[in-house]
């Protein structure tokens, strides 16, 4: 208990302690001193770090439909870096005997991996076959396996060579974009979608684009094909129904808006309209920038008890898509720090093998996966 005494007053005195005398022949404070104040310092600094993870934990805790208010949505999509700060304060805690704050820190750290959990351990795995299925060089339409990619193009200004190469390369069968142009799709021709992946369906220009429209394309022939999948105040989700040898799977392009605070409003009502597939009798696969990550409220009151997102549900740890090409200055790269391209599906089918891949001339990172039907 002493310890713990002690702790709690360096803590209370850290700023109220007065300053100390200057020794009247001008000499310089001693090194025990110099010391102390360094730990009284970095003692509340360690306080004020710690304090500012259980906000943005309480933040994190915000129930769906006041998630979205003004900046709540922005601070809660780096969540996952509060386990890395609570890390830090922890190993500073422990070498510095300040046991309050690492106990602290091991209940924060004990309830952000619970939250986290997914990422870790896989739920439901991939087999064998499946694996072996995707990486042959090989694509057969008739199986109950496929690689699937999505990318937001940026306004249409991604690289459509690159796409097509990625495509090519990673044996995709079924492709969702987001943002697109004509001039996009022009380029996508251009660069040979057509010959790896016939089959498409783009959504129509409207008012309510979000940055540009949506599309989808397929190796395999698509069925119940529309451009408006549900009303909703973003881009329009085109959706489309391919067969698994026998098994209908839907696949639908989503992108609802940003949660900046100019669109108040638009960002969780753009993600409850999703929601509302859960009452759909297919069984859905969605990709897309959800604008979103597993720790906003609106995006697991999206998922429901229905769907499941891939990289919440595969273990594999975080596969961060956004920004992509990004640097500060202009030369200080910035890594991608936050996770919201998703591939959300039902639980009838399973998705892993995540994979992020840089495009260039896009902010955000490609995000592939292989879905076995089951």
């Amino acid at each position: 208990m002493d310890n713990d005494n002690e702790d709690i007053e360096r803590f209370l005195e850290e700023f109220a302690e007065p300053p100390q005398e200057q020794p009247a022949d001008g000499c310089s404070c001693s090194p025990v001193q110099t010391r102390s104040r360094f730990h009284r310092y970095l003692g509340g600094l360690l306080w004020v770090a710690t304090f500012g993870v259980i906000a943005v934990m309480v933040l994190r805790m915000t129930p769906n439909g006041l998630d979205g208010k003004r900046y709540i949505p922005l601070v809660v999509a780096f969540v996952p870096w509060m386990a890395v700060l609570s890390a830090v304060i922890l190993l500073i805690s422990l070498m510095n005997r300040r046991r309050i704050l690492a106990v602290i820190s091991v209940l924060c750290l004990a309830m952000q991996l619970v939250w986290h959990v997914g990422f870790l351990y896989p739920r439901v795995a991939l087999s064998s076959v499946a694996r072996a299925a995707v990486a042959s060089s090989t694509i057969s339409v008739d199986d109950r396996y496929a690689r699937l990619m999505t990318l937001n193009t940026r306004n249409g200004q991604a690289d459509a060579a690159q796409i097509v190469r990625t495509v090519r390369e990673q044996h995709v069968e079924v492709l969702a974009l987001q943002e697109l142009n004509s001039s996009m799709i022009s380029r996508l021709n251009e660069a040979g979608i057509r010959e790896l992946l016939p089959y498409s369906v783009v959504a129509s220009v409207s008012s309510s684009d979000n940055g540009g429209v949506n599309g989808l394309w397929s190796a395999a022939p698509m069925t119940e094909r529309t451009g408006d999948l549900i009303p909703i105040e973003a881009s329009s989700i085109p959706a489309a129904s391919i067969d698994f040898d026998g098994t209908l799977i839907r696949f639908g392009s989503v992108h609802p808006f940003s949660p900046r605070p100019s669109n108040q409003g638009l960002w969780d009502r753009g993600l409850g309209s999703i929601s509302q597939l859960r009452e759909d009798n297919h069984t859905f696969v969605l990709m897309g920038d959800f604008n979103a990550t597993w720790d906003h409220a609106s995006f697991r009151y999206l998922l429901g008890g229905r769907f499941v997102d891939a990289g919440e549900n595969a273990g594999e740890w975080f596969h961060m898509t956004y920004p992509a090409n990004k640097k500060l200055f202009g030369v200080i790269p910035v890594p991608a720090a936050v996770e919201i391209d998703h591939i959300v599906h039902d639980r009838g089918v399973v998705v892993g093998d995540l994979d992020a891949v840089t495009i260039a001339g896009s902010d955000h990172k490609a995000l592939l996966g292989t879905l076995e039907v089951r």
